[in-house]
């Protein structure tokens, strides 16, 4: 019998884009928690619902661990479950019923579980925590195995008790066991990277939190607060996965990588002299990539560069309240290239305000600084932003995606769904178009002719749209 099994509800097999993409990764958030748990001297099982078929497989090792306590400890590291999709509460929901029909103790974890804690627990969990998790995890454990109240625990709901706050975020990062790699089936995890990919990438954060004021982006854990794991410390792990388990590719998946002074600089020289330099890709912000910092992204052996870009308006960028400029996304994608660092945007259609000119700055801005990769989302209001408040009293019955593919307007946009569906299609054609033209390859060139069609296509169906809209 072992005491707790941890779980998440983010299954890559209820995400059909992201299956087809499969470029899986575990939950670093649940393996911190299950490493922290282990060091406080509780013994921890893992069910990895990532790679998992469906929620019988949890079922499965409920019955083979026979915990007393079953805690869906979500990903807060991964920008899907932060969105809170409908098909993963929906598996949440079901985890419960499992583990509550086998007598477990239930406890939740997350960004949904936070938004939207009174649902888990009239669900059946037993205690959600709000925000981040690992101390409020510890001293609930405690109380309840000794038998104690635990209902005034700072950080701490359930049915009984209405004491809603948060406890103060972990600041010291360095403290923190690294993540209970042990636990996972690392060699599946490299054997379908290899297999679709050609080489086998592994996840690692360095930060918590961010401190910018984007009023768009839902930060249910950590709200606007920051803090950083040391270069030496993150350093560290990366010369222990090296030696460990061999990757080929990392992804920090920070929100920003390096926000400190000269962080990425001591960073690169400290993975030189350790011998534990690992290609990687991360997240930073277009007005901080300067000439200083690219230069030591790559020699830390930085790979690719995504750029939080949304927009090609400066109407809508601060509208957003991004803080940036549109010459600040050309200049960082110019100094990422010339330091042999591939680039990659996000782009966001849909945001209040946004006419058809708008539209048509993201196209020229995606076309002139020719991104070696793009991934494109519509606006999504998510509890606690700004954007949220704005436009709750236009959501309707539905106020999350299914999936990741689900891109439906939640509000009344500036344009229909379908606008933004074929918006979406229409980007890619001519990414992909100009991609292989400007890096030849026979399967590119092959499909030039298939893209430059569904481009014509999609624009004449836009164009219509245009026509009808009273937004300009």
């Amino acid at each position: 019998m072992t005491q707790i099994l941890l779980g998440q509800s983010y299954y890559l097999r209820f995400d059909p884009k992201l299956w087809e993409a499969m470029q899986p990764y575990p939950p670093l958030g649940t393996l911190y928690a299950a490493s922290f748990l282990r060091q406080h001297g509780y013994e921890v099982a893992l069910f990895d619902a990532m790679l998992a078929e469906s929620e019988n497989e949890w079922g499965v090792l409920l019955d083979e661990h026979k915990p007393e306590y079953a805690i869906i400890y979500e990903d807060n590291f991964n920008y899907l479950s932060k969105m809170c999709l409908l098909r993963m509460r929906e598996a949440a929901f079901k985890m419960i019923d499992m583990a509550k029909s086998r007598g477990c103790v239930v406890i939740l974890c997350g960004a949904d579980a936070t938004d939207h804690y009174a649902e888990y627990l009239e669900h059946g969990a037993d205690y959600c925590l709000l925000g981040e998790g690992e101390e409020t995890l510890i001293e609930l454990l405690n109380q309840l195995m000794a038998k104690k109240e635990a209902g005034q625990i700072v950080g701490v709901v359930s049915r009984q008790t209405s004491n809603v706050k948060r406890r103060p975020d972990i600041t010291d990062l360095d403290k923190l066991p690294f993540p209970a790699w042990d636990l996972v089936d690392v060699e599946k995890y490299r054997s379908i990277w290899i297999s679709r990919h050609g080489y086998f990438s592994m996840n690692m954060v360095t930060t918590r939190g961010c401190p910018y004021h984007c009023n768009w982006c839902a930060k249910p854990i950590w709200g606007q607060r920051y803090n950083s794991r040391s270069p030496e410390n993150v350093a560290a792990e990366m010369k222990w996965l090296k030696e460990y388990f061999a990757p080929d590719h990392i992804w920090f998946a920070d929100d920003i990588l390096g926000l400190k002074p000269n962080w990425i600089e001591k960073f690169a020289t400290l993975l030189h002299e350790a011998d534990a330099v690992i290609p990687f890709k991360c997240l930073q912000r277009a007005d901080l990539v300067n000439e200083k910092t690219a230069a030591a992204l790559a020699k830390a052996g930085c790979k690719t560069v995504w750029i939080g870009a949304e927009s090609g308006s400066q109407k809508i960028l601060d509208a957003m309240e991004k803080g940036d400029k549109v010459e600040d996304i050309y200049n960082a994608a110019h100094l990422l290239r010339e330091n042999g660092i591939e680039v990659g945007f996000f782009l966001q259609f849909g945001y209040p305000g946004e006419n058809w000119e708008d539209v048509q700055m993201t196209l020229k801005m995606v076309r002139e600084c020719a991104p070696d990769d793009i991934g494109i989302s519509v606006s999504y209001p998510l509890p606690g932003t700004k954007f949220f408040e704005r436009v709750k009293l236009e959501l309707g019955e539905k106020q999350n995606w299914v999936d990741s593919d689900d891109l439906a307007m939640l509000y009344r946009g500036p344009f229909p769904t379908e606008f933004y569906r074929i918006l979406h299609g229409r980007v890619h054609y001519e990414f992909r178009s100009w991609k292989a033209l400007r890096q030849p390859s026979l399967r590119g060139l092959v499909n030039v002719p298939r893209n430059l069609f569904g481009l014509a296509r999609s624009e004449i169906q836009l164009r219509r749209y245009r026509a009808t809209s009273v937004v300009e």
